[in-house]
């Protein structure tokens, strides 16, 4: 596995524990007094946003084990408890925060992968196995806290020092965040970026005497500097994606719009309400690619204008209307927030729509996607015969299967919030086409041997479901 294969895979394992936020900021954020003014409710949402360094540990543990194991997790926890305490022996100005968590799931992970299944002699036959994963782990765990003793407080002023940089760059720092952040997401790699942002850039000292670090937790710590790293994608999820698919749609021949305007305003809504964006992008981020560029021009310059104005806002899982609306009252001049994306949106919609016409790009609807799909009866009969199976989960998961080269040709199958993740023994034939008529959005190929296919939030149930029928393929029959 090369290193950009390898940091998509840590990507999706951070999703995992990130996965956890919504109900964190949702807790915390109700039981404010200016909300419900229930205490023990916020306090239970801020229970998870301080040990989120412990999750990180944990749920990338499971993410890089080989079979999702809760033994990674222990283990991972674990390795995170050593590795903080005894480095914190050595040197106690040490604080290794998520970075921390990052480090011990690591490890976990790959432990897991090595040592779960090591038989011992007879009379330690007991710590054998799964059992010896977080023994290996903290063992492993006690010497990297040694070295980080002696070498992370050097590491931690390098870190800090960038951190500084970007936040003192002021516009030009928030540009280039914005954009890298769209940027990467065709890579799958926007999660390992965003998690120093978000949960180590800057600390604040809360209420209650805890010191919490990062953007997304210093807002919802009551941090009135925080939301820096957030706000600006307001506009751009709410207003300027949607508009974006407004031009898309009004850009495509009249004969094709009804044929495209379904998946285009279904996902345009996700984008409003929810945040989730990827389903709508990769709607054109490889049919026009210089379309997508300018989203993740528009993206750096919505965060550097947001700031220009002195708004301030946050999310505990994207920024859609739904965490908006909740997080209102934390929000520093949330009103011109919504005047900015009344503007994005117009934007969004002149510039699409322009360069659309202009480069004549191959949006939804201006593709050859038709005459490529009227060919697949006769150049795949299977995945045809495939295709009248019952639109169910299930059933799109066996058509899917189809064009993959068959259950047995699955190496690996992961999934995070909008992709499948899957990895091969032999590279996949299907085109993109194919696999967009079955419902994808679009496919990513890392490599010969590597796939993604964006499905939208039911990518983690497919996956489920591929992973029972790879099993039951390989049990024996009897």
């Amino acid at each position: 596995m090369n290193i950009f294969s390898y940091l998509q895979k840590l990507g999706k394992a951070l999703m995992l524990p990130i996965a956890s936020l919504p109900v964190a900021a949702l807790l915390l954020r109700l039981g404010q007094p200016d909300l419900l003014d229930i205490p023990f409710m916020a306090e239970a949402g801020n229970a998870i946003f301080s040990n989120l360094p412990l999750l990180f540990a944990m749920g990338i543990g499971v993410g890089l084990s080989r079979d999702g194991a809760g033994a990674a997790a222990i283990a991972g926890a674990i390795g995170y408890f050593v590795l903080t305490s005894a480095a914190g022996t050595i040197n106690d100005s040490i604080n290794m925060s998520f970075f921390g968590g990052i480090m011990a799931g690591i490890v976990a992970g790959h432990v897991y992968n090595r040592f779960h299944a090591t038989v011992l002699p007879q009379y330690l036959g007991f710590f054998g196995g799964k059992r010896l994963v977080p023994i290996i782990t903290g063992l492993i765990m006690l010497l990297v806290a040694w070295v980080c003793g002696y070498v992370w407080p050097v590491i931690q002023s390098g870190i800090d020092a960038f951190g500084h940089g970007v936040a003192e760059s002021g516009s030009v720092g928030q540009f280039l965040y914005g954009t890298l952040n769209r940027g990467l997401i065709p890579f799958g790699l926007h999660h390992v970026l965003n998690s120093y942002f978000w949960f180590g850039l800057g600390d604040f000292t809360n209420a209650a005497g805890e010191l919490v670090t990062g953007d997304l937790n210093r807002f919802f710590a009551g941090d009135p500097s925080a939301g820096v790293f957030m706000a600006g994608f307001f506009p751009v999820m709410m207003f300027g994606l949607p508009a974006g698919a407004l031009a898309m749609y009004l850009a495509a021949p009249k004969v094709r719009r009804a044929q495209v305007g379904g998946v285009l305003f279904s996902v345009a809504l996700t984008a409003f309400l929810t945040g989730i964006t990827e389903p709508l992008e990769f709607m054109f981020m490889f049919l026009a690619p210089a379309l997508y560029a300018l989203h993740a021009v528009l993206t750096g310059l919505s965060l550097m204008i947001s700031n220009l104005l002195g708004t301030l806002h946050g999310f505990g899982f994207s920024a859609g209307l739904f965490d908006f609306v909740l997080n209102w009252g934390l929000a520093t001049k949330p009103e011109v927030l919504l005047l900015q994306g009344l503007c994005t949106g117009v934007v969004y919609f002149v510039s699409f729509y322009a360069l659309i016409k202009f480069m004549n790009l191959k949006t939804p609807g201006r593709d050859e996607e038709v005459a490529e799909t009227e060919t697949i009866t006769a150049v795949q009969p299977a995945a045809a015969a495939a295709m009248e199976a019952a639109d169910t989960p299930t059933g799109k998961a066996q058509r899917y299967l189809v064009l993959l080269g068959g259950v047995k040709n699955l190496e690996t199958i992961d999934a995070c919030i909008t992709r499948l993740r899957l990895n091969v023994h032999v590279p996949v034939v299907a085109s993109d086409a194919e696999f967009k008529a079955l419902g994808a959005s679009g496919v990513i190929r890392v490599g010969e041997k590597s796939i993604q296919v964006v499905l939208g939030p039911e990518a983690e149930t497919i996956a489920g479901i591929m992973k029972t029928m790879q099993v039951t393929e390989a049990e024996p029959a009897f």
